[in-house]
């Protein structure tokens, strides 16, 4: 009944469960954690980890948000936004202003040194995003986004 302590091998990513047999949740999640860290290696020497490239990319596309609209915006804690916006403000890259109506709420904004770091965090990322989609059929990758932003945005089962 026992198993005599032999471990068998793990499989290895692609392989297995691992592989097109496996669960399409694992697979998603093991696709973005290896995407995840091709992200952390490609920015490391700039300073910047994906989260806080997250938070540089939606305050180029919305200046003026909050630490709470970002935390919405990202899905990532409150807590969170608000360790990566006071490391951005440290690094020299944001602004804070307050709101012209509700005082204590703080609107955040890309300052020139934000928006110079974000220009090469993007050629970055884009080169890996070039890698992702590389080989796939125009019609594919349409069809996997709009597969990626239907799981993101369905509504959970019973």
């Amino acid at each position: 009944m026992g198993n005599s302590g032999a471990k068998s091998p793990l499989p290895g990513a692609g392989e297995g469960k691992r592989g097109e047999q496996g669960r399409l949740g694992y697979l998603l999640r093991q696709a973005a954690a290896a995407h995840r860290l091709r992200m952390e290696r490609a920015l490391a020497d700039l300073g910047v980890t994906p989260p806080q490239f997250s938070v540089l990319t939606i305050l180029a596309a919305y200046p003026g948000y909050s630490n709470a609209d970002i935390a919405r915006v990202t899905l990532l804690t409150p807590q969170t936004v608000s360790v990566i916006v006071a490391n951005l403000e440290r690094m020299g890259a944001i602004t804070r202003t307050p709101h012209a109506v509700h005082g204590r709420i703080k609107q955040l904004e890309l300052n020139k040194s934000g928006r110079a770091l974000l220009a090469s965090c993007k050629t970055r990322v884009h080169a890996l995003d070039r890698d992702l989609s590389g080989g796939l059929a125009p019609a594919d990758e349409r069809a996997i986004r709009r597969w990626l932003v239907k799981a993101a945005t369905s509504e959970p089962g019973p």
